[in-house]
């Protein structure tokens, strides 16, 4: 588990003069991983973490020999087109290397001279996935998410009897993740009416996102052998942004009995950067379970995850219309939210996962399911804030929308600020719906 550290001092300044900027996303107390090269180059993709409104170019840094040792040895790992060698390496490496970079970027490092040369400005590069993510687990583990959902279908019982007692999951689609800046055409599929006989082909009529955080292993474990709880986050790398996609219509006649299918699987986007987990320690806080419900079998309980499992992180959604892009109007707010609401934390899922033997492997990609809080006004998704359909949700600009149209972009961003500490941010995560084909 990551612990508080001199990289996190708040009054550390950086030589990057953007990254001192109030609300800058990216302060040298944050210092997150991507895969990059220059726009219209013929550059190859390689690693880079961000600092204020550059990158920190990791090619450049093996070239111009900046560093030696371990840490050379650590960099040249991440040199690759993809993270997971480095990511693999463990938790002890990815500190050498964010510990010899935050020195490095500080006002007043004998480095700055030579580090100015491997910056690239973030203006200038495009992102793609920063690993290659094998295997993805969606994990459905917010309860007012649930509950909401729940409810609508089934308004006597809205929560299943399981839901308390284990954390649940469903693999889904690892080939269909992408990047910020994501198009994807609506999908289409079997959608059957509540008052028809019988299903049609059609494309998706009810289109929504999901709001989740996206947790990244780095290393995994042997088959057959399990995570505990409190080594559980030594195995998480980061985390990013999440908009797992939903087919809202299709979802509602495949997913008796097995569950998600065509709903969940044609696209999903995340956020370019990976949060390491060393850069959120500051804002780990406690996680407690309601006195009246179910306790947390002893594999998912301990003291540790009760003081510091959870994470105050907050989400927020916006909406970007085509009209509201033809007439360069800003986004329209949606909601906001906290991925510290979870009900389950971040090492019970990773544990969960693992405790029948299951084998992670680096890269492999962990989603949160919708993060919705205890208020209407955050919710995840469109189908808690327009009540399944029912409800029309009024945009500033005169538009309203039930669920996603053709042309809408949904922009998701992330942040942690806590009294003490730098405020850090995640970037976006954007994606646009084109029509279906």
């Amino acid at each position: 588990m990551s612990q508080i550290n001199e990289t996190h001092d708040p009054q550390l300044i950086s030589w990057v003069e953007s990254a001192n900027q109030e609300n800058n996303d990216f302060p040298i107390q944050n210092l997150p991983f991507a895969v990059f090269k220059r726009k219209d180059s013929n550059e190859s993709f390689r690693a880079g973490v961000a600092i204020g409104d550059y990158i920190v170019d990791f090619a450049a840094l093996v070239s111009h020999q900046v560093f030696s040792g371990d840490v050379a040895r650590a960099i040249e790992l991440a040199n690759q087109e993809n993270l997971n060698d480095f990511m693999s390496h463990g938790k002890d490496v990815w500190s050498q290397v964010r510990l010899a970079l935050s020195r490095a970027l500080r006002q007043g490092s004998d480095l700055s001279e030579k580090m100015k040369t491997c910056l690239v400005p973030q203006s200038e590069a495009v992102f793609k996935l920063p690993c290659v993510i094998g295997d993805y687990t969606d994990f459905y583990a917010s309860i007012h998410h649930a509950t909401s959902v729940g409810k609508l279908f089934r308004p006597d019982d809205p929560l299943l009897p399981n839901y308390k007692w284990v954390p649940i999951g469903y693999h889904g689609r690892s080939s269909s993740i992408d990047v910020s800046g994501q198009q994807f055409k609506r999908p289409k599929g079997q959608i059957k009416a509540p008052d028809a006989a019988a299903p049609v082909f059609s494309a998706c009529k009810r289109m929504d996102y999901e709001m989740e955080v996206g947790i990244y292993i780095g290393s995994g474990n042997d088959l057959g052998e399990s995570i505990s709880l409190d080594n559980a986050e030594d195995h998480v790398f980061g985390m990013c942004l999440l908009n797992d996609w939903s087919a809202r219509d299709i979802q509602a006649w495949e997913y008796q009995p097995l569950g998600p299918f065509l709903a969940k699987n044609f696209a999903s986007t995340v956020s370019p950067w990976i949060i390491t987990t060393e850069a959120l320690a500051p804002f780990k806080t406690s996680w407690h379970r309601d006195e009246a419900d179910p306790q947390p079998l002893a594999y998912l309980e301990s003291e540790t995850n009760r003081q510091s499992g959870a994470f105050d992180i907050q989400l927020e959604v916006l909406l970007e219309t085509e009209t509201m892009r033809e007439k360069g109007d800003s986004a329209n707010h949606l909601s906001v939210t906290s991925f510290k609401h979870s009900y389950w934390t971040v090492a019970q899922m990773v544990t969960h996962h693992t405790v029948n033997g299951c084998n992670f492997r680096s890269g492999d990609m962990i989603g949160s399911g919708t993060q919705s809080g205890p208020s209407h006004e955050e919710a995840g998704s469109l189908l808690e804030l327009s009540f399944g359909g029912k409800e029309s949700i009024a945009l500033k600009n005169g538009e309203t929308r039930t669920f996603l149209e053709d042309g809408d972009t949904v922009i998701m961003r992330g942040w942690c600020e806590k009294e003490g500490f730098k405020r850090i941010g995640f970037g976006e995560a954007t994606a646009t719906i084109l029509p279906a084909s």
